[in-house]
């Protein structure tokens, strides 16, 4: 999940071209990116463009409105009858928005996931308590919300994000505690590929599953970041093959390559090498 590309649901070229796009997932915008004349339009293009398929492996998701807002549950009603892989919503600020979403796609399928956008100041107050909402409902990723976090706080988006790393830190530790997908914000100068790949990077140390997206430009450099180098793909495979000798089993911990080597680094290259077993 390096790179997510958000795509107005209106815009059926954008949709055509997304079919054939090296991005991760893409995400069918029903909300900031559609015009409010446009919403029910945009609507019954997302069913038709998620009905007709074609986006491959491709993770497939629907960003719906806001569950109080006018259109809001005839998105989630469309919702339920697609066979796509999850269900961004807004501003959720707690738990009780947790409950609503997931009653509302109580007959979708099995696997169908709830996304939330972190993207309210009364979220950042409750991001372990909406976490918690994960082994009992639908909730399956954060998706930072950088720019409505921002425009709620009153800060300013300089480059290194500086006002918005504790939050980002925070809602990444909240969504690692119950297993979630954890995407970092967008980048809104999409000319500009050397501050998006600075902002993916740091996205990367921080210790994001991948990034959203605002433009096909962004989403070779953003992959490029969030895989795997060649020399973190070779050690992760000398760990493996480490721990998998027969001398070597049930150990806690081995000397490898003059250094102690932990079960603990052994998830994490399994993990890498599952990631580069799914990027090829």
């Amino acid at each position: 999940m390096r790179s997510a590309l958000y795509l107005p649901a209106s815009n059926d070229r954008a949709i055509a071209k997304a079919r054939t796009l090296p991005c991760d997932a893409v995400i069918l915008d029903l909300e900031d990116a559609v015009a409010p004349e446009m919403k029910a339009t945009a609507r019954s293009a997302a069913v038709t463009a998620f009905g007709a398929g074609g986006f491959g492996q491709r993770m497939t998701v629907l960003r719906v409105n806001g569950i109080d807002t006018e259109w809001g549950m005839d998105d989630l009603f469309a919702a339920v009858t697609l066979d796509i892989d999850a269900v961004l919503v807004p501003k959720v600020n707690g738990p009780d928005d947790i409950a609503r979403y997931n009653a509302a796609l109580d007959l979708a399928r099995p696997g169908v996931q709830l996304w939330v956008m972190i993207e309210t100041c009364l979220a950042v107050g409750q991001l372990q308590a909406i976490a918690d909402c994960a082994p009992h409902t639908r909730l399956g990723g954060f998706v930072m919300g950088t720019n409505d976090l921002a425009l709620e706080m009153r800060s300013k988006m300089a480059p290194d994000r500086a006002t918005l790393l504790p939050i980002l830190t925070l809602a990444l530790a909240a969504a690692r505690s119950r297993r979630l997908i954890a995407l970092d914000g967008v980048c809104n100068d999409f000319s500009d590929l050397d501050r998006f790949t600075a902002e993916a990077e740091q996205g990367l140390v921080l210790g994001f599953d991948g990034k959203t997206l605002i433009h096909p430009a962004q989403i070779d450099p953003c992959n490029a970041v969030f895989s795997p180098t060649p020399d973190e793909i070779a050690k992760a495979r000398s760990i493996s093959a480490a721990f998998a000798l027969p001398e070597n089993a049930g150990k806690g911990a081995i000397r490898l390559d003059g250094r102690m080597v932990e079960r603990l680094h052994l998830v994490e290259a399994e993990r890498l090498l599952a990631m580069v077993a799914a990027i090829g």
